[in-house]
């Protein structure tokens, strides 16, 4: 389970609450998916029925079985989780590809880490993050990844 928000206050008498977002951008949440509360240390699933944005961070959200101000006080200061292994990956698994930084062999990628908006690769225990302005070359039939990654990141 990925925390990606926290439920602020409620919004409204029809159930609104304001969710303030953390390292994931409104947008990118598959609405067709449930979001995870937890009561009594289990994750409850709700499904978004409405959301809208409001500024960077945070956005009123509508949630399934939260009809009314007194649902959405109860759900106050409550963590928002998604559950990342349930999501469908588009995105292609580079495990037992050689990364390479410059042209320096960095090792063999060991295993991934989709998290929403910032995919990550692991060689040996450095969880290294991939974003496309680090992409120098990828060659699939080779099976070698090079990066330019910025000083300091390793």
């Amino acid at each position: 389970m990925l925390q990606i928000a926290k439920i602020l206050k409620s919004n409204g008498t029809d159930g609104g609450m304001l969710f303030s977002f953390r390292d994931i951008d409104v947008t990118q949440i598959d609405l067709k998916e449930p979001v995870f509360i937890n009561f009594d240390g289990l994750p409850v699933p709700f499904f978004i029925l409405d959301i809208q944005k409001k500024g960077y961070s945070k956005a009123v959200v509508h949630l399934n079985d939260v009809m009314n101000l007194q649902d959405a006080e109860e759900m106050v200061g409550r963590e928002v989780y998604l559950d990342v292994e349930a999501e469908d990956q588009d995105d292609e698994d580079l495990t037992g590809w050689t990364l390479l930084n410059r042209g320096e062999e960095l090792g063999v990628v060991s295993g991934m880490e989709f998290i929403p908006g910032n995919p990550c690769l692991y060689v040996g225990d450095v969880m290294i993050p991939l974003h496309e302005d680090f992409i120098l070359s990828a060659d699939p039939d080779s099976r070698v990844l090079d990066l330019d990654l910025p000083d300091g990141l390793l």
